[in-house]
């Protein structure tokens, strides 16, 4: 049986990089996946790829009304909502002196605030289809290893990533006696479409961030988007059903010294 068979999901920002990694990884696996973003070709096209069992929704996560109406639109096709994965999110990389009350409010709202106003329009079916299965229901957020610790040229982003922990922590035991989990996948920089956002803060053009993303890891290698989709298919599986309030690193190594 698949690890996913007759689950249901919502995968923010799950046109690309991790987020559409972990749409194929779940659709693989039996689960019907809800694709939630604003890169609707994108999205539509990962969907006519996967078939039947993968749509998607326009959705910017900041929109209390967006959010409500994929969850709506998500039960109305496949009569429930097992697992949330709040994966959507924005980088952010240059000196204190750059951030303004703009980017402040693009990146915070982005990687925290829209996440949770995700998890609050999702929880009634959540806890819906946690009444009904013995494993309960699922949320997760895609962290970063910069929830995990810092760096300089990069505190903002820093700052919204160790809110989502904080997040995690508070909601995995709020939730718990609904039976749902929470947790965090936390991965090293992974070689995405949102990589190059990240090149201000290391002073360095592509290749050379390349180099040193890979000279810091351990295991001599940068993560790739199936590494953190197969993480977050293990969390969202009855496997991890004794598991929350965890962030999961992702990194081969780093955050082990």
């Amino acid at each position: 049986m698949a690890r996913l068979e007759s689950k249901v999901a919502i995968i923010t920002g799950g046109a690309s990089g991790l987020g559409a990694a972990s749409v194929r990884r779940f659709v693989a696996e039996g689960c019907r996946v809800m694709i939630a973003d604003i890169d609707v070709a994108g999205g539509d096209a990962l969907s006519r790829e996967l078939g039947e069992n993968c749509a998607c929704r326009r959705v910017d996560h900041m929109d209390r009304a967006d959010a409500e109406a994929v969850v709506a639109a998500t039960v109305d096709r496949w009569g429930s909502l097992d697992i949330l994965y709040n994966n959507a999110g924005v980088p952010f990389a240059g000196p204190i002196t750059t951030v303004d009350d703009d980017v402040l409010a693009r990146v915070f709202g982005n990687n925290l605030i829209g996440p949770y106003r995700m998890m609050q329009s999702a929880l009634p079916a959540l806890c819906s289809a946690a009444k009904k299965a013995a494993e309960g229901a699922a949320i997760l957020f895609t962290g970063s290893l910069q929830a995990l610790k810092g760096r300089p040229n990069f505190t903002p982003y820093t700052a919204s990533k160790h809110g989502v922990i904080g997040l995690v922590k508070g909601l995995a035991l709020e939730l718990a006696p609904f039976n749902i989990r929470v947790n965090a996948i936390c991965p090293a920089a992974t070689d995405t479409p949102m990589l190059k956002h990240f090149l201000p803060g290391m002073g360095a053009d592509m290749d050379e961030a390349k180099e040193r993303f890979r000279d810091s890891i351990p295991l001599g290698r940068m993560p790739e988007p199936i590494d953190t989709a197969n993480a977050a298919l293990f969390l969202a599986s009855a496997e991890a059903g004794m598991i929350t309030g965890i962030a999961l690193p992702v990194d081969g190594g780093s955050t082990a010294g």
